[in-house]
């Protein structure tokens, strides 16, 4: 088998569709540095089962989907498919017949990821099942990623086991071993539950026991408790039936007294008739005047209450007079009080005039002595001016270089801070433990998508489980309901035919059957139930036997004489079971075996097969004999007998014949049902099992995921402080180098400003005596200027406190005059608003003549009115006390009435209740399948209700005594118990499959101890050979850590020539390249896979040794199809097809094939 073509799509860089076809058995794929060379490997691994995203250079699995580029946006999912030539048949299995196998996974942004094989969608364990024992598989010895060389040789002892289990093809053992402890331990844990199912078991079949005991007496005594339960019912009839006759007398005398009620009744309802009609017009009488006596209350009210709310305005009107006037007075009295201080005000102002303009006077003249003195100072600045112009240089320089100096020693301060603190933190960086925390959770990282990814290996296998065992149950429940079903229609049918038989035999006469259960025949067989016909001839029997199948066996009829003497209405048949005669010859009798004699009936009716040949035998029949045919045809000499149709006892035989077919059915249909159901309670218990063990994997994996979710963002967390930090320690870096080169610059400048400053201190000093004459000058002046100004002010300030002073009385004679005139016009309305509400009194005062007479004639009507009134009241009382007493008798008749009604009610509910409770009775009786009169004829004289409650009682005591009873406990108790056998044998058979299991899992292991053992040998052997042919000298070997095959670790030691290494740790990079590549080539020399992909594995090496692993390559090329990845010029040469990957779009794979071979000859035409 060879890897014949990769197809990729949305793969990392690979994002328009690409087919990397691998014709030959060498193939080199080149390309620079960062081209997506190595991408081809990752989708190998990726597509044979990789579920880690550290193993395929990435932090999430979407990551393997093109994120996008600078011209290209991110796609939604990627699509890589391996094809393989299996022409060889290395594959086993059911794809050992395909040439060709196709393999593809496909994965989308949402993290939904399928796998196809041939293009039918399968799960992930089919496709790493498929290659195990190959050598094939996502971290197999035959894929050697960057840096796996190293890891391989300075891998732990368990870890290289790994390798030479793969070598060994015991890989699937080990999954095989596995799975075999997995149904090892479900088998354990089905016999815990089967073994605690069993004792449950057992501890019901023993109470079960007990209770068909105590159900067995309860039946017994439950019988007798029937028949004195009747017993009693019937004489409680008697009792009844006595009660209802004495009942009904008593309710004829009530009738007839109560009809005579009724009567004077009637007569009483048509007097009040007529009184009710008087009553009626007087009372219309009396609304009439009561109605016109309430209107004129009403207008009297009126005109009287008009009367109150004139007198009630007029008080008001006069309290408004009052008030108008006061307020009046108040503003008479403001206007005298404003006229005065208008005038008081008037006054003051006339004599602050000339104070202003004294004070205005003053304040001239000390302007202008002000203005001489501020010309002489003028012509001071002057001078001064001129001097400092001329000494304003030097100072000046003087300054800048003090302040340029005083700066610069600042921003040197500021430096030197600034370095210190770049410094600290460049320690702090240089100190900063992240590194060791980013190493150890990248470790845990490892760990736990290792993890992660065996355990979504078993969830996948415990759904695949889950599924099976799901449909399992289904399958056994289906069966479970298909055999309830088949069970309840034949049990549905065995009762239907039981219930025919049961009527066919229970058509006799009441007679008959008191008879039958007086002499304790009722539940004696019939013979029909006892006779067994052969099959065909049940219509034959029926037709000679009729009502004779209904015959009662008895043991003997001649110990029956009295009994049949008492027998006196009815048809009885019955028949001996004493003895039993077996008939021969070609009578009927042959046909039938049974426990009784029936050779009287059948054993002169000859048997034909046919009507035919009945007729044609018709004429050589002897007296008595007949001829029958199956059909159930019947002929004598000179008669024929048939029957067609149903009825009563038609087809009782072959009801019989069907019963006991149905109950052999129905007893194999019950054991088939409880076996299926008992298989489905042990598929549902695997099922269970399977489910919590899924589910507790779930929670694990739902557990790890979260922790590798929390672990995978604390590590891209760490990983960004870490490239921070590297970034900022670049840039302390360099600012400490910039804050030092402009120390050294501003140090310069602030010893040249230094110099400066001291040359023009020296200038300065020829400046002092001028400066001081002019500064003396100065304050002169600048006392006399002062001075002046003192006084021009304090004139300014007189001068505006007496303008103030005249402004504010000037405002408050302006509000005086308003003030003023506000009061004259508040007067004035004043005076106007009295007038007017007089006025308004004035017409107020007038009293009205209409409205007091219309008042006084209202109250002479309404006096008037008040005498009808009382009148027309006595009129109505009189009426109404006429009634009350026609009422009062009426309601005594009523009374007596009801009373006699309600004894009749009562007598005649009490004989209704007699008579439900006697047809009560009559009914229970029949229910028990009771005659009334038998039951009353068989009675005792001395029977009473007092002696036979008595019994029951005492029966009722006897029943108690037993306890709770479960009528099912016999039958439940069988059931059980088969169920129990069936236990035991399913415990039987899981303990020889927990046997098998266990010799299983002892085969594998003594297989995988000889495979390894051998292939660990081989391997060895091939190490120790190889490894002289890359160094040109030295010698390495394999040695297991421990004895136990199974457990051992692998160790590796190697010498390359003139060393004498301790350790393997010890090599240089090239020599434990090298030391790996003789171990890898030794595997494939003993096991190789179908094909070998290696990436970059000569980089260590130097060009000799390159040509050694080139030979090497190129030697097993023959049987092994390589493919790698190199930078290196002699492995490029030894290649036969050479494909390139380039980046011509950034962040873009592109594929370009050459056959090197056929390029070579291209050259040579």
């Amino acid at each position: 088998m060879r890897l014949k073509s990769i197809k990729l799509s949305g793969f990392k860089s690979f994002v328009d569709p690409t087919r990397i076809p691998f014709p030959t058995n060498l193939s080199a794929i080149v390309g620079p540095n960062g081209c997506g060379k190595s991408n081809t490997i990752d989708a190998v691994r990726w597509v044979m089962g990789e579920s880690s995203a550290k193993h395929l250079r990435g932090e999430s699995k979407t990551d393997v989907i093109f994120n996008g580029s600078n011209s290209r946006k991110p796609v939604s999912q990627c699509n890589v498919e391996l094809v393989f030539d299996n022409s060889d048949h290395t594959l086993r299995g059911e794809f050992a017949a395909y040439n060709e196998i196709s393999i593809r996974r496909r994965v989308t942004r949402d993290g939904d990821s399928s796998y196809f094989l041939n293009g039918a969608k399968c799960r992930r364990k089919d496709v790493t099942d498929l290659f195990l024992g190959t050598g094939l598989g996502p971290r197999s010895y035959s894929i050697i990623e960057q840096g796996m060389i190293s890891r391989l040789i300075e891998s732990k002892p368990e870890e290289l086991r790994v390798y030479i289990e793969e070598a060994a093809g015991i890989s699937r053992y080990k999954e095989r071993r596995r799975e075999t402890e997995n149904r090892m331990r479900r088998t354990h844990e089905n016999l815990e539950r089967l073994t605690d199912i069993r004792e449950e078991l057992e501890r019901q079949l023993a109470h079960l026991h007990r209770q068909a005991q105590a159900a067995e007496k309860y039946k017994n005594f439950k019988e007798e408790e029937r028949k004195t339960k009747a017993q009693l019912s019937a004489l409680r009839w008697q009792r009844l039936n006595s009660e209802v006759q004495e009942q009904e007398l008593k309710i004829a005398e009530l009738e007839t007294k109560y009809e005579s009620f009724v009567s004077q009744q009637r007569h009483i309802d048509t007097e009040m008739e007529v009184v009710r009609e008087q009553h009626h017009d007087a009372t219309e009488a009396f609304n009439r005047v009561q109605e016109r006596y309430y209107q004129l209350g009403n207008e009297i009210a009126r005109f009287e209450q008009t009367l109150a709310h004139r007198q009630e305005q007029s008080a008001q009107l006069l309290q408004d007079i009052q008030e108008a006037e006061r307020l009046m007075q108040e503003a008479v009295s403001e206007t005298e009080t404003d006229s005065e201080l208008v005038e008081e005000k008037i006054e003051t102002l006339t004599f602050l005039e000339p104070e202003i303009e004294a004070a205005a006077e003053k304040t001239e003249i000390a302007q202008e002595q002000l203005a001489e003195l501020e010309e002489k100072q003028s012509a001071w600045q002057g001078k001064w001016d001129a001097f400092n112009q001329n000494a304003q240089g030097p100072k000046r320089q003087a300054e800048v270089a003090q302040s340029r100096i005083q700066h610069l020693e600042r921003v040197l301060e500021q430096y030197h801070r600034r370095q210190e603190s770049l410094h600290r933190e460049r320690q702090q960086i240089a100190d900063n433990p992240e590194s060791e925390a980013l190493a150890q959770l990248v470790e845990e990282s490892d760990l736990l998508d290792e993890k992660t990814e065996e355990l979504q290996m078993q969830l996948e296998d415990l759904t695949d489980r889950q599924q099976q065992h799901r449909e399992l149950v289904e399958a056994k429940r289906l069966a479970r309901d298909q055999a309830r079903q088949e069970l309840q229609q034949k049990s549905a049918r065995q009762s239907t035919v039981k219930a025919l038989i049961k009527a066919a035999m229970s058509e006799e006469s009441p007679g008959v059957q008191n008879w039958l259960a007086s002499h304790q025949l009722r539940e004696a067989r019939r013979l029909a139930q006892d006779l067994h016909v052969e099959a065909s001839w049940e219509g034959a029997v029926e037709t000679v036997l009729g009502s004779s199948l209904q015959a009662i066996q008895v043991e003997n009829i001649a110990q029956l004489p009295e009994a049949l003497e008492r027998f006196k209405e009815g048809e009885l048949t019955l028949i001996d079971r004493s003895s039993v005669v077996h008939a021969g010859g070609e009578s009927l009798l042959s046909k039938v075996s049974g426990s009784a004699d029936l050779s009287g009936w059948l054993g002169q009716v000859l048997i034909a097969s046919n009507l035919q040949q009945a007729l044609d035998r018709r004429a050589s029949l002897q007296p008595g004999e007949s001829l029958i045919t199956p059909e159930g045809i019947w002929l004598g000499p000179n008669w024929l007998r048939m029957r067609r149709g149903e009825d009563s006892q038609h087809g009782l035989l072959s009801l019989q014949q069907e019963l006991e077919t149905l109950d052999e059915l129905v007893d194999e249909l019950e054991v088939t049902e409880e076996d299926v159901t008992v298989g489905l309670e042990m598929a549902q218990l695997q099922l269970k099992a399977v489910e919590d063990e899924r589910e507790q994997t779930q929670r694990e994996y739902q557990r790890l995921s979260r922790e590798q979710a929390e672990l995978k963002a604390q590590l891209s967390g760490k990983r960004v402080q870490a490239e921070q930090l590297k970034e900022r320690k670049g840039r302390l870096d360099q600012d400490i180098a910039e804050v030092e080169a402009q120390m050294i610059e501003e140090r310069e400048a602030l010893a040249m400003t230094r110099e400066e400053l001291q040359q023009a201190l020296d200038s300065m000093e020829d400046d002092v005596e001028e400066r001081e004459a002019l500064l003396g000058e100065r304050e002169e002046y600048r006392i006399e200027i002062d001075e002046k100004r003192d006084l021009v002010r304090q004139s300014r300030d007189a001068q505006h406190q007496l303008q103030l002073k005249q402004q504010q009385l000037q405002s408050e004679v302006d509000s005086y005059q308003t003030a003023l005139e506000r009061a004259k016009t508040q007067k004035t309305r004043a005076v106007e608003r009295v007038e007017r509400l007089k006025a308004q009194l004035q017409e107020k005062e007038d009293p009205s003549d209409d409205i007091q007479f219309e008042l006084e004639a209202r109250l002479e009507q309404r006096l008037e009115l008040e005498s009808q009134l009382s009148e027309k009241r006595i009129v109505v009382e009189t009426a109404d006390s006429k009634m009350r007493e026609m009422d009062q008798s009426r309601h005594t008749i009523d009374q007596q009435a009801m009373t006699v009604r309600s004894e009749l009610e009562q007598s005649r509910m009490s004989a209704q209740t007699v008579m439900t409770r006697r047809a009560t009775l009559q009914e229970q009786l029949q229910e028990q399948q009771y005659d009334l009169a038998t039951v009353l004829e068989n009675l005792p004289e001395e029977a009473n209700e007092a002696d036979w409650e008595a019994s029951l009682e005492r029966l009722a005591t006897q029943i108690q005594r037993l306890g709770p009873i479960n009528l099912a406990a016999i039958e439940e108790y069988q059931t059980q118990s088969e169920r129990k056998r069936y236990l035991d044998e399913q415990d039987q058979d899981l303990q020889r499959a927990l046997e098998v299991l266990e010799g299983a899992i002892r085969k594998i292991d003594k297989e995988t101890r000889t495979r390894f053992k051998e292939t660990f040998d081989k391997i060895n052997a091939g190490l120790k050979e190889l490894f002289p042919k890359v160094f040109g000298g030295g010698h390495a070997y394999l040695e297991l850590t421990s004895e136990d095959l199974l457990d051992t670790g692998v160790a590796i030691m190697a010498r390359p020539p003139g060393k004498k290494n301790s350790t393997i740790h010890l090599l240089s990079g090239g020599e434990k390249a090298l030391t790996a590549i003789a171990l890898v080539f030794s595997i494939f020399r003993l096991n190789p896979a179908p094909f070998c992909m290696l990436d970059e594995v000569d980089a260590p090496l130097d060009d000799a040794n390159v040509g050694r692993y080139a030979k090497l390559v190129e030697a097993m090329s023959e049987h092994v199809q390589f493919i790698y990845i190199t930078h290196n010029k002699g492995a490029m040469e030894m290649a036969h097809q050479l494909m390139g990957v380039t980046m011509n779009e950034p962040g873009v794979s592109r594929l370009v094939s050459v056959n090197v071979e056929e390029a070579a000859e291209l050259a040579a035409m």
